[in-house]
């Protein structure tokens, strides 16, 4: 996802309103797909009006099939009524179509469409009504919740001891034992981007870069996070008071993100729409660079989401193996060839140390990018398979 938006959407979420989407984990659905009987709901996008066939319609698992009729790259949000995103598709271009798979429960929402990928985007107010008659999902589908919920748990968990390391270092103003310390700090935190929405407001805290802070956030008292310190780390090259400070903010959100996995919003359709938007985000924006761009460690950020969207996909694939066989094998062999690849710029078969992507030429960055988007074609067509 695009940083501002990621901010803006998540910077009004407290805990409290996390907590209260649980019933959507552990509830019930009904099915309104494409063939659920009242068929998926239109949603045309344009460059002046975002044109939604339904206002109301029954919770449950959801498609919308959208069309962008207008003349610029557009995205098609749903979101709650406090901008929380529940479902989301980037970088539909003029002209095509895209579908989104999404559970959804009761309540009022927003479907927006953002023409340009900028602003806050051309909403239309949509009402979700809860049925007496409700399907329960499969026991495939708990297991596969249930089982990425103690992954990112367990990612979470291991997570706090290694930042701990890097802020230890950044408070005793070791500027160079807070550099080794760095990338190895993330890479739990990036193995759980695939579902990181769900955790409210903990990703513009601690994983918004400089540009991707809302309008009117001053950088100097409101940037905090990891690349805050990276910044100071390898472009100011010194650690101050402010640093250090930043160093316990970091110990304290990031704990508290470990206390959040538990009422996560965590849904089948989720964890495979979310694993599909990370990785158009590493084709699209990371893959330039633009994550790490004072430490050079994003092939590192890189593996690490592979390994979480990949996590997901293997969770999933009961449900998928028995709706799309031939989905599961094509995921399968394009998961296989992109870790593949990423292992090409590894020092050593098994570790985390990978080239500095500074040393990363145009034409293998190219390359990287086109093995992304070679995995996450297929992989938007996870969800759908999922509530076949």
């Amino acid at each position: 996802m695009e940083p501002r938006m990621r901010a803006v959407r998540l910077s009004v979420v407290t805990a409290a309103a996390t907590a209260a989407t649980l019933a959507a984990v552990t509830g019930c659905a009904q099915k309104s797909d494409a063939k659920g009987g009242e068929g998926a709901i239109q949603v045309i996008a344009k460059d002046d009006s975002c044109e939604v066939a339904k206002k109301d319609f029954p919770a449950g698992h959801v498609t919308l099939n959208v069309e962008n009729r207008g003349g610029k790259v557009t995205e098609v949000y749903v979101l709650y009524p406090d901008d929380r995103i529940v479902a989301e598709r980037e970088n539909i271009g003029p002209g095509t179509k895209a579908t989104i798979t999404a559970e959804i429960k009761a309540g009022d929402y927003e479907i927006a469409c953002k023409p340009g990928m900028k602003g806050d985007g051309i909403r239309q107010k949509v009402t979700v009504t809860g049925g007496k008659a409700t399907a329960k999902r499969s026991p495939e589908m708990d297991a596969a919740v249930a089982g990425y919920r103690q992954y990112v748990q367990a990612q979470a968990d291991e997570t706090l001891p290694k930042v701990k390391v890097f802020t230890d270092a950044v408070r005793a103003g070791d500027v160079e034992a807070a550099k080794k310390a760095y990338a190895e700090s993330r890479i739990g935190w990036e193995r759980t981007e695939p579902v990181a929405e769900s955790f409210g407001d903990i990703d513009p805290k601690v994983d918004v870069r400089e540009d991707g802070l809302e309008a009117g956030q001053d950088p100097v008292k409101d940037w905090t996070g990891w690349h805050r310190l990276e910044k100071a780390l390898w472009q100011d090259k010194k650690i101050g008071d402010r640093e250090k400070q930043l160093a316990d903010l970091l110990d304290k959100d990031l704990a508290d993100w470990v206390k959040r996995v538990g009422t996560a919003d965590i849904t089948p359709t989720s964890m495979a729409n979310g694993a599909k938007e990370l990785l158009d985000e590493v084709a699209t924006g990371k893959v330039t660079g633009e994550e790490e761009r004072y430490s050079h460690t994003d092939l590192v950020d890189f593996k690490g989401n592979v390994e979480g969207a990949q996590k997901s996909f293997d969770l999933l694939k009961p449900v998928a193996q028995k709706n799309d066989p031939a989905l599961v094998t094509e995921l399968d062999k394009q998961f296989g060839a992109l870790n593949e690849l990423l292992d090409t710029y590894r020092a050593d078969k098994t570790g985390y140390a990978f080239t500095s992507y500074e040393k990363v030429s145009k034409e293998q960055r190219k390359e990287l990018s086109d093995a992304v988007n070679a995995l996450a074609e297929p992989l938007s067509k996870l969800a759908a398979a999922v509530v076949k």
